[in-house]
């Protein structure tokens, strides 16, 4: 769902996808390739939020402000399912992890990684490729080469993914019996893409 509010128009490039699920308000600009998923709400009613190219919003993102802020999110940022980001600042190539909450006026450097369900409390500022954990968030090491690697790796499967919803994507009725011969998860042509912890062991 698009919305205007007041005078402000959501701007989106043709080449994003905004799930019919997902509400976009207000003063937002979404760039190429951007990925938004279900369930997410990205208010600019207050102030304006920049989703810039190649970026992500998983579901049941929350993306707002006070009011006169701008949110950035620079390119590649990759927004992980549930997480919140209000008021801040994440860099290129960063990826903030499930159900993490971003509060105001913070500042990621780029490519920094945010552990999952992390907190990070307002005014905090963290350097380029820094790890980020726990609540209250604090920078534990550096990002290495290889975990930004993943990182990337990662973020292109939802690069191409708005492409592929824009022409695969659409509602239809349930199947009532399961087919034969039923396809595996391994067999919906997409990459292989291990997680961290696999990464680490092969």
């Amino acid at each position: 769902m698009i919305c205007q509010f007041k005078e402000h128009i959501p701007v989106i490039h043709e080449t994003a996808f905004i799930h019919p699920q997902a509400v976009v308000t207000g003063n937002v600009i979404i760039g190429k390739n951007v990925y938004v998923g279900p369930g997410a709400a990205i208010r600019g009613d207050w102030g304006q939020i920049i989703i810039e190219d190649g970026c992500n919003v998983q579901e049941n993102c929350t993306i707002h402000m006070f009011p006169g802020v701008t949110v950035y999110l620079k390119e590649a940022a990759h927004i992980g399912h549930g997480a919140i980001i209000h008021g801040a600042t994440i860099g290129r190539n960063c990826l903030v992890g499930m159900n993490s909450v971003i509060m105001d006026n913070v500042v990621l450097g780029d490519e920094c990684i945010v552990g999952a369900l992390s907190m990070i409390k307002a005014d905090e500022q963290f350097e380029a490729r820094s790890l980020i954990v726990g609540n209250p968030a604090k920078k534990i090491k550096e990002v290495s080469d290889e975990m930004i690697a993943w990182k990337t790796k990662g973020t292109a499967l939802y690069q191409q993914l708005p492409a592929e919803m824009h022409e695969y994507w659409k509602i239809c009725e349930p199947l009532r019996a399961v087919p034969e011969p039923l396809s595996s998860a391994g067999e919906n042509n997409q990459p292989f893409y291990k997680t961290w912890n696999e990464e680490r062991k092969s």
